[in-house]
């Protein structure tokens, strides 16, 4: 894992190259190119996004170019030049529409930083580096086009703003997040998790690798799920009461959490997290 260039990367590496999952910022992108040359000299093939948001996207270019894709344009008949021969990126099609922008818009990001594979499933299957990396679709969870991504020899989930061990997660109404699909998909990491049990001393087990913070295992994950149910009901119940949103921000539904995870500056705070919550379930409810 690769901390600090926004939001946190993995790398998997093996004979058949490299395996980035998210490229943190545009800002950091030369400083991980140049982590990642530190542990490997092996050419980048992938770059998986998470979710479209800026600090997992970012780097995109940057990093793509300075691998290879397995595959060379001429070789599968493209036009010279048409993937550049720099590593792919793969994410879920809705990062790629997202990522490029509606019709008449201008998109924030460079073209050669947009999704050159996409997967519309559930789920994308690959077997590089001698195992099986699976990325799996999570809808409606911090927007609707989030992925995790599950490297089962080595035992280790991606799982991108999903799970954040610095803060609240950020459910993106706007972009098709949902509290149940937060909470859904946190269920299908935990029951995809093994912990390490019985031995439980050996601190052994699934490694998750979250969109921000420090690595979990089964544990933290069931904590995190079980934090979101707790919240989730407390929201639930102030709404069928007839409370405002106001009034359910007074009842304080995160107390007891919001010490760890809350925040009342920055780009997400408490209030919006429970905002978020609250205009989920109404939607839920219409």
């Amino acid at each position: 894992m690769i901390a600090g260039a926004g939001a946190n990367i993995a790398v998997q590496v093996g004979e058949d190259g490299v395996i980035v999952v998210d490229s943190g910022s545009l800002e950091k992108a030369p400083a991980v190119v140049a982590a990642i040359k530190k542990i490997t000299s092996a050419p980048i093939r992938y770059v998986i996004n998470t979710s479209a948001d800026a600090d997992h996207v970012g780097g995109n270019e940057v990093v793509a170019k300075a691998g290879q894709t397995l595959y060379l344009s001429r070789l599968i008949g493209l036009p010279a030049g048409f993937t550049g021969d720099a590593a792919a990126i793969l994410a879920d099609e809705r990062v790629l529409t997202r990522m490029s922008a509606p019709t008449g818009q201008s998109s924030q990001h460079p073209f050669a930083a947009w999704p050159t594979e996409v997967y519309n499933t559930d789920h994308r299957n690959m077997y590089l580096n001698g195992e099986g990396i699976e990325i799996l679709h999570q809808p409606a969870a911090h927007s609707d086009g989030d992925s995790i991504v599950f490297f089962r020899r080595s035992d280790v989930i991606v799982a991108g703003d999903i799970y954040d061990t610095t803060r609240f997660p950020v459910i993106d109404i706007e972009h098709g997040g949902s509290i149940q699909g937060e909470i859904d998909s946190l269920k299908r990491i935990t029951n995809m998790a093994i912990a390490s049990v019985p031995i439980v001393s050996r601190e052994a087990g699934t490694i998750v690798i979250p969109g921000h913070g420090h690595v979990g295992d089964q544990f933290d994950l069931v904590h995190y799920r079980d934090m979101m149910v707790i919240i989730r009901d407390h929201v639930a119940d102030c709404l069928k009461n007839g409370m405002t949103l106001e009034q359910t921000k007074a009842k304080m539904p995160t107390l007891g959490f919001g010490a760890r995870y809350g925040s009342k500056t920055g780009p997400s705070t408490t209030d919006n997290f429970v905002e978020a919550i609250y205009r989920s379930l109404e939607k839920a409810k219409s």
